[in-house]
């Protein structure tokens, strides 16, 4: 049974999210279904690459995951259609894609959008909905689009790395107002090398040590972990980090005075 993902910025008070589902329905029953989030945040690329990037890893090989996030950030002459690690991802062609993967992708092709017709979120799933249905009955994927095509490439926002320190940005504040950095524990463990290390946010908060769940700590005293995606997380035991320290997500509308709150430093020593 053809597996599917839906990960979009709508929002769950529309009703795109269910004529999407039934869209896909419509071209073939048998789709099944799945969504990852409709809250990704508009026009926020950073947070939009960590969350289908952390989610997509758990999925399958061989699903296909439709991302509807910023589709007309310019009026669409092609979407994209990649397949990476085993797994198909369709896309805008907005530079969303090469930040998910924070690599070239394997394979990708372009879908054409016809210009003189009408265009809307339910057009541009219809050509998704398409391709994925000739992906299911055995295409090869170089004969659904338009082989080799130039897309938009933007950098995925990493943490530079020294061989004494860190640098990170905030990337995402959860539900719980837990800060999520782009530190990842591989790249922590490699620049690291067995040393001691202090974390430092907000110029004077500090941690130094890694724990492995919440309650390593007393309720209220601030830590750090790995979270399920493999990302430093700063938190506080039932408490609000991000509320509590004056935390902000990192965005390309941050003024200077803003990005002392977004970076999270690791000293090593």
């Amino acid at each position: 049974m053809p597996l599917i993902t839906l990960t979009s910025d709508i929002g769950s008070p529309d009703y795109l999210v269910g004529a999407i589902k039934a869209k896909l329905l419509q071209i073939n029953p048998e789709f099944q279904i799945i969504d990852i989030s409709h809250h990704v945040p508009a026009y926020n690329f950073s947070q939009s690459a960590y969350l289908c990037r952390s989610a997509f890893r758990n999925f399958p090989t061989q699903t296909c995951h439709l991302i509807l996030v910023d589709l007309f950030d310019k009026k669409p002459e092609q979407l994209l259609l990649a397949f990476h690690q085993q797994q198909y991802i369709l896309c805008a062609d907005n530079g969303l894609l090469s930040m998910i993967l924070e690599e070239t992708p394997e394979i990708v092709i372009g879908l054409p959008v016809n210009t003189n017709a009408t265009i809307n979120t339910l057009s541009l799933v219809k050509i998704m909905g398409e391709a994925v249905n000739k992906i299911t009955r055995g295409d090869s994927i170089k004969d659904i689009g338009i082989a080799d095509v130039s897309f938009e490439e933007k950098r995925a926002l990493l943490p530079l790395i020294t061989d004494t320190s860190i640098e990170g940005h905030i990337i995402f504040i959860d539900s719980f107002e837990n800060v999520i950095t782009n530190i990842s524990r591989k790249q922590f463990e490699e620049a690291r090398k067995g040393r001691n290390f202090s974390i430092v946010f907000k110029r004077d908060e500090i941690i130094v040590r890694i724990s492995e769940t919440y309650a390593d700590v007393r309720e209220g005293e601030k830590l750090a972990l790995f979270n399920s995606a493999d990302y430093l997380e700063i938190a506080i035991n039932k408490g609000n980090a991000a509320g509590l320290f004056g935390l902000r997500g990192f965005s390309d509308k941050a003024t200077q005075a803003q990005l002392t709150y977004q970076k999270v430093k690791i000293h090593f020593d």
